[in-house]
């Protein structure tokens, strides 16, 4: 028999045990026959228990697969009727605003120049310089389940959310973050010695407030993240460079300015670093914890990209057991940039004092979204969705790595994790500022150097920059300033390479 026009018609038995949940299966076919033109605009979906019985799952199921499809822009809730399938955007805006051209981006001069670009949704084709996943890999049901487990929890937990949560952070989560680091990474920590955060950025924040002094000298990774430069200068610390290469810093110039300056903090990505995507060697990470025991420093382990890395890979925190290290991790890179739940661990003492210190910031953290975090850890539900984020990262660094050859780039160094660190031949900053009249973001080489200077050097997103269409647009860009491409054997346009 035929189906009408708007129901769901018993496809294909959903995959119980498939690589994607029942919602994102279900959401796909009906994705599918929306773009498809079976179910045209306006017509009305089944009811959520009509669709359960339909496909023989539960009712979440349905409403979390109706929830993707609004979030998609496919669908609508109109109140007390149902879904229906909306209007394509270009007829609901009119042909003359779909037929728009690009918009320019403002060309990345610094650090919250390329985080603002980042947040400059949907005005360009594609950003090769975000620091994030694609939405298309992240797990929206997954975060809807989470959620919704959460707020149905006992009644007597109910008050909760209307309630300032503990200092120190949800307790749950706590415990569940004492498992993992001991039981994955390694790394001797009880829930004690955690405290949550609003993400690692935050983590780093409240580290460096509760250890640092305006006109403490910091020892930094260069090339290194531009947020964490800009931060600490904002802070007014001094900023020591330590060149960052395939193995982990050069020891020789550390010790250096360890001897002549001597510095509170060394804040460093031992796994996969950003921008380079190298780690640490276990020679130099026993190398490094000599020099902070002579030099009583401390150092500040920022793990943001754990969950993209192999559980074995050396941390200073699992070597040292949290004796002069001090580690952040944070779960925005892996589950949503929106979800800003991070922590720091550090020994008892330190960690009473951080509490102290995010009392003045945020006085706590949603522990609500952290109770989520917690049962996505407890169930092994991130631990699964992980794992399929790195597959398919491995395969799109494979095509990354052969579309920026093909371009005439190399890379500085092996191409590992989500960020490539690719010589383009020519001054990035003009290349940037070419590409984003183009509508292309991408992040120049001295957006990573402590003291910014002119590179032939870019960071590359191997998630985000798949695009054939960018790569021939960066071939046009760098022959219009003359450049030749970086692996021709020509001497580059520009010094001071990172």
């Amino acid at each position: 028999m035929t189906p009408l026009p708007g129901t769901l018609a018993p496809a294909p038995t959903l995959q119980r045990l498939g690589p994607t949940t029942l919602g994102q299966q279900l959401a796909e076919r009906v994705a599918d026959r929306i773009q498809r033109g079976t179910l045209a605009p306006g017509a009305r979906l089944p009811s959520v228990r009509e669709g359960a019985r339909l496909h023989g799952v539960s009712p979440s199921t349905v409403v979390a697969a109706y929830d993707q499809l609004q979030a998609q822009g496919l669908v609508e809730a109109r109140r007390q009727r149902g879904f229906f399938v909306r209007e394509p955007l270009a007829t609901q805006r009119g042909a003359a605003t779909a037929a728009r051209p690009v918009a320019p981006l403002a060309p990345p001069l610094d650090a919250t120049a390329l985080i603002r670009g980042m947040f400059q949704q949907g005005s360009a084709p594609g950003g090769p310089g975000m620091g994030t996943l694609p939405e298309a890999w992240l797990d929206q049901a997954l975060l809807d389940r989470a959620l919704r487990r959460t707020l149905s929890r006992p009644t007597a937990q109910q008050g909760d959310g209307l309630r300032y949560g503990n200092p120190a952070g949800d307790e749950s989560l706590r415990q569940a973050m004492a498992r993992r680091l001991g039981g994955e990474l390694g790394i001797p920590a009880l829930a004690g010695q955690i405290v949550t955060t609003l993400g690692a950025t935050h983590a780093l924040d409240v580290v460096a407030r509760t250890l640092l002094q305006p006109g403490d000298a910091v020892l930094v990774d260069e090339p290194g993240w531009a947020v964490e430069f800009a931060r600490l200068t904002h802070m007014g610390m001094r900023l020591l460079p330590v060149p960052r290469g395939v193995d982990g810093p050069d020891l020789g110039v550390m010790a250096q300015l360890l001897a002549e300056h001597r510095p509170r903090l060394y804040v460093t990505v031992s796994v996969l670093h950003n921008p380079t995507g190298q780690t640490l060697s276990l020679t130099a990470a026993h190398q490094i914890l000599k020099l902070a025991e002579a030099h009583d420093l401390t150092i500040v382990e920022d793990d943001t990209y754990a969950w993209l890395a192999a559980p074995h890979a050396p941390r200073l925190a699992a070597l040292d057991g949290l004796q002069r290290t001090v580690y952040v991790t944070g779960f925005s890179k892996i589950l949503a940039p929106n979800w800003r739940v991070g922590c720091v661990v550090a020994a008892p003492a330190l960690a009473e004092r951080l509490i102290d210190t995010k009392l003045l910031s945020t006085l706590t953290t949603p522990a609500l979204l952290e109770r989520a975090v917690a049962w996505c850890l407890d169930q092994g539900l991130l631990r699964r969705h992980a794992e399929r984020v790195v597959q398919r990262l491995d395969a799109a660094r494979h095509r990354v790595v052969q579309l920026a050859q093909d371009a005439g780039c190399r890379f500085a160094t092996p191409p590992q994790g989500l960020f490539g660190w690719v010589d383009t031949g020519v001054d990035t900053e003009r290349l940037a500022h070419r590409l984003a009249a183009d509508g292309w973001l991408v992040a120049p080489g001295r957006l990573f150097l402590a003291a910014p200077r002119t590179s032939t050097l870019m960071r590359v997103n191997f998630a985000s920059a798949q695009e054939g269409r960018f790569w021939q647009a960066f071939v046009s860009a760098r022959q219009a300033l003359g450049g030749r491409p970086a692996g021709s054997g020509g001497a580059p346009e520009t010094s001071g390479n990172a």
